[in-house]
């Protein structure tokens, strides 16, 4: 019996339908890429000091092909649940992956098994982190659509990779040979970021001459904050200042309160000097990759995406990482080069999530999307065909399948529903540091009401017991509506219960 894929009939597909390739990364902040810096004011772009920056040509140029994405959202900012909901279009807790190490359901069709079943030759390099908890668990048996996944891994973010007589392994192990995330004697060949790259260069020569999807998954700039030479020392003389909002953190709300490690949090320079060298050698990479499909003449009909699965805060706000609606946590990067699909240098400020990334690709290719997609179509907003409607909404949530918090994001406001905490609306216009509550102006209460609505039509297509009550309570207060949410739950122990259902 075959699971997470579906045998291929026989399927004619055109030689000259575009090719997909898709570049993410892990936990990377936006702000170290120019292509977004550009698009930023001054305080915005440069949060760690005037100097402190990575210069990432390869990536802005995709930027400069096609559409640059500047509200792009993980929709659940934690890795497995936002992966779940970019591959599948489905909202990350019907997938079966609602939290980290949670495994996809077997039925669940992503883009890939789409382009697969029409004939396109589909493969995966890099962290999945969709089959449970299996770490590394290179080539997992469920392929959800990527027929060669020799080359995936679920679960790690190991930095020197190698292929031994057995196949795919990680090349740095201890004294009892257990893999490790020591860069050790890694190097151009044989650190992650690298090794991936060239597996990729690898299956792009072998389908050079058919339609494929790749999707290339580089598990860093997530930590640890390790690199290899000449990497490691590329920014050490960099002046790096900590961001405006990091001395803030006893401000920030009860969603984003500083705990455990990021409760004594001092600031390190050395840190983000290796997270810079981490970003330049993906950089560098795509530049290899890239360069390939120039040589092979492919790249006016290869569809280029780069992306990562969430953000990291890198200090703002006194915290490291991810997992709450900030900016620097949940806004990702989301790049598309289609040469003939989206005119060059296309701008888009609409607000998305990942949710919305497999509906949107297939309809680029002309293909349909599967019944079970819950994510939008922004195809025609990207193509220029439609009209940015700046007003509509993002829908964010936490891991897990009753979210502990909601946030409702436009173009400019951002509204964040949580159980601990007091709504809290954020004019990124205004406040793009993250540290007013604007709710009571008076100004703003058009765009509440709205955003609220938004969120309680979102959580009437739920399951019952969805939306936690006090979040269900926040929503009939702002919209004075009995009606808000009537499927909420009202039992707080049972809203409490987050237990996988698996």
């Amino acid at each position: 019996m075959l699971i997470g894929t579906v045998l291929l009939c026989n399927v004619s597909i055109a030689k000259d339908s575009p090719n997909v390739l898709i570049i993410q990364t892990d936990e990377h902040n936006f702000r170290t890429l120019g292509a977004y810096r550009e698009t930023l004011p001054p305080d915005q772009a440069f949060v760690w000091g005037d100097d402190a920056v990575v210069q990432t040509p390869s990536i802005d140029s995709i930027a400069n092909r096609g559409v640059i994405c500047t509200s792009f959202y993980a929709t659940s900012p934690v890795c497995t649940p936002s992966r779940a909901a970019f591959f599948s279009g489905v909202p990350p807790h019907k997938t079966g992956a609602h939290s980290n190490d949670q495994p996809y359901r077997n039925d669940i069709v992503t883009f890939a098994e789409v382009l697969r079943r029409d004939g396109y030759s589909t493969g995966y390099a890099g962290k999945w982190h969709l089959d449970g908890p299996g770490k590394p668990q290179w080539a997992p048996k469920r392929q959800f659509g990527f027929a060669d996944n020799r080359f995936m891994f679920n679960r790690g973010h190991w930095k020197n990779l190698e292929i031994a007589d057995s196949g795919p392994r990680v090349g740095s192990r201890n004294q009892k040979d257990a893999p490790n995330y020591n860069v050790g004697d890694a190097n151009e060949q044989t650190y992650a970021t690298d090794w991936l790259a060239d597996r990729a260069v690898d299956f792009i020569r072998e389908h050079a001459n058919e339609p494929f999807c790749y999707h290339l998954s580089i598990p860093d700039p997530h930590g640890p904050n390790t690199v290899r030479a000449p990497y490691d020392t590329m920014f050490a003389d960099m002046a790096i200042r900590p961001p405006l909002s990091f001395s803030m953190s006893r401000e920030n709300p009860a969603w984003a309160a500083a705990t455990g490690r990021n409760a004594s949090l001092k600031f390190n320079p050395s840190l983000m000097q290796h997270y810079f060298g981490m970003v330049r050698c993906i950089d560098d990479n795509v530049g290899k990759i890239l360069n390939t499909l120039d040589e092979l003449q492919l790249t006016d009909r290869t569809v280029i995406v780069f992306t990562s699965d969430h953000g990291d805060l890198c200090y703002e706000h006194g915290r490291l990482n991810k997992g709450n609606p900030y900016e620097g946590s949940a806004k990702i990067p989301m790049l598309i080069a289609a040469p003939g699909i989206i005119p060059p240098a296309t701008r888009v400020d609409q607000a998305f999530g990942t949710v919305d990334f497999a509906p949107t690709l297939l309809a680029l290719l002309g293909k349909q999307a599967p019944e079970s997609v819950e994510g939008r179509d922004a195809s025609g907003v990207l193509t220029g065909k439609t009209q940015s409607d700046l007003d509509e909404v993002a829908i964010l949530q936490s891991s897990g399948l009753k979210p502990s918090w909601f946030a409702v994001i436009n173009d400019r406001f951002k509204l964040v529903f949580s159980v601990s905490e007091q709504p809290w609306l954020f004019d990124l216009e205004k406040d793009p540091h993250e540290l007013k509550n604007s709710i009571d102006v008076t100004d703003n209460q058009k765009v509440v009401r709205s955003m609220a609505a938004a969120l309680r039509d979102y959580v009437a297509k739920q399951d019952v017991n969805f939306v936690h009550s006090k979040i269900d309570q926040q929503l009939r207060d702002l919209l004075g509506d009995d009606a808000a949410a009537d499927d909420a739950a009202t039992d707080d122990a049972a809203a409490d219960d987050t237990t996988d259902g698996q």
